[in-house]
């Protein structure tokens, strides 16, 4: 998959790391709000080998523009129509965004949110990785 910067990464390395995976949309008003959140969180579990990671449910070039506009201290990704197919294999069946995903250091999915973020809710979910 490609980053912000359009250089392609490979997602295996992260196998190391339990993994929160935020599918969003620089049109969703909720997941750029709940964005701050999570960059803050990022700083926060780093040493826990817990990496965040946003796959953009949108164009390249959007992505891009906001990266460049916004701080965000986690990897940002470009998603585009693929991501909202890997967002229901992980569970999204009705496609809404923002869906974050905690996938284990096992590589098993062990929680879904749907909607805005709780950021108490999910720290909980981390507490248990």
């Amino acid at each position: 998959m490609k980053d912000a910067n359009g250089q392609e990464q490979v997602l295996g390395q992260w196998k190391e790391h339990a993994l929160v995976v935020n599918f969003w949309a620089t049109w969703c008003a909720p997941c750029v709000d709940e964005m701050p959140e999570l960059s803050d969180l990022q700083r926060e579990i780093s040493a826990q080998k817990i990496q965040i990671l946003g796959i953009g449910i949108d164009s390249a070039s959007n992505i891009a523009e906001f990266a460049k506009k916004y701080s965000i201290s986690y990897p940002l990704y470009v998603g585009g129509v693929n991501g909202t197919e890997l967002s229901r294999q992980l569970g999204n069946q009705g496609g809404g965004l923002p869906f974050t995903v905690v996938i284990g250091r096992d590589g098993q999915v062990k929680k879904t949110f749907l909607g805005r973020l709780k950021m108490d809710d999910l720290r909980k979910s981390l507490s248990g990785l």
